[in-house]
């Protein structure tokens, strides 16, 4: 996901991708606990995906204020 994807979407959107997102993460976690992950690399494109999303939320907010 590209940051100009993120800054497209709306709040509620954002907000949803967020929760998705961070499921998606633990799920990973247990994945990789367990022995069974396959693509390791998705757990560093959710962390990330994650911070983008953090980051224009709080910008947002910070605009807002």
């Amino acid at each position: 996901m590209k940051s100009s994807d993120v800054r497209a979407k709306t709040d509620d959107e954002l907000k949803a991708e967020l929760g998705q997102l961070a499921k998606e993460g633990f799920n990973l976690r247990f994945q990789q606990a367990s022995g069974q992950m396959e693509n390791t690399a998705r757990v560093r494109q959710v962390r990330r995906d994650i911070a983008r999303i953090k980051t224009v939320l709080g910008e947002r907010t910070r605009k807002a204020s």
